[in-house]
């Protein structure tokens, strides 16, 4: 599905040249608490992590270091039942108003409608490059793996290792920009977003039904101090990687800011004809 560099099978081991540095530690050796200190748990001898949400605040956490690209995962489950209101977010980013980001966002819903998934980059301080997706699972019932592949090619999500998105690195031939020279942190919060995330706000959140809870478990970040040695800094989509994310376009991808016309009748961005 991703292309790689070459690896050898030698009776039943699979021996790759390169040399990851993967974090895989507890979430408190990984993580601090930056809000809502009494509304984030960590569990379980630090391998679950919760972050709930009530009337008064949400929560958040951040990662103690940066990363200059990375293949990050996470397994989460979001807050189940009526979510109307809710945002859960997992994304990376840098800091100051030039800042680049790479985002997952879960819009709650309703009790029996689905989640939406928005995802977004910004390079260089510019964002709107909002795709937004319904899943073909519950989110809710279980822990599903959300990954973020950011190299020099491409970042690519990815949802239970099936990508859905790909932005791909077409600085250097076409001046679009690329997040390719700020670190960034890895956060991720649970908070109060019923002014737009449920059909616009029209769909207030249920205070009732609070505290509202996501959970965290299974956390890894590859990198490395020698870049050139780790595949994943040259992965891309092959075919099969490629026809399955058009399936997940297809089916479930709801909105693509680069067919929306009413937002950009002047025409779209310009990575819209090349991506």
């Amino acid at each position: 599905m991703i292309k790689t560099s070459s690896c050898i099978f030698t009776f039943f081991l699979l021996i790759c040249f390169f040399v990851v540095v993967a974090f895989g530690g507890t979430f408190d050796q990984e993580f601090d608490v930056t809000w809502g200190y009494g509304r984030v748990k960590i569990l379980e001898n630090g391998q679950l992590l919760t972050l709930s949400l009530d009337r008064s605040s949400g929560s958040g956490f951040k990662s103690k270091q940066q990363y200059m690209f990375a293949k990050i995962d996470m397994k989460i489950k979001l807050v189940p039942g009526n979510s109307a209101g809710t945002a859960t977010t997992y994304y990376l980013s840098s800091v100051g108003s030039a800042h680049d980001e790479i985002d997952f966002e879960f819009l709650g819903n309703v009790s029996g409608e689905p989640y939406t998934l928005h995802t977004n980059v910004y390079a260089q301080g510019k964002g709107d490059r909002e795709q937004q997706f319904h899943l073909w699972f519950d989110p809710t019932k279980d822990f599903h793996t959300y990954s973020i592949l950011w190299n020099p090619r491409n970042i690519i999500f990815l949802v239970d290792g099936t990508p859905i998105r790909q932005y791909k690195n077409l600085e250097a031939t076409n001046g679009i920009p690329y997040p390719k020279n700020q670190p960034m942190w890895l956060y991720s919060s649970l908070w109060n977003a019923e002014e737009w995330a449920t059909r616009g706000g029209l769909v207030r959140t249920d205070w009732s039904k609070a505290p509202f809870i996501a959970s965290y478990r299974n956390f890894n970040a590859q990198t490395s101090k020698n870049p050139t040695a780790n595949s994943w800094l040259t992965q891309s989509l092959d075919n099969v990687g490629l026809t399955r994310m058009k399936w997940v376009q297809k089916n479930y991808m709801i909105y693509n800011y680069c067919t929306d016309t009413k937002r950009f009748p002047q025409g779209f961005p310009h990575e819209c004809t090349l991506n």
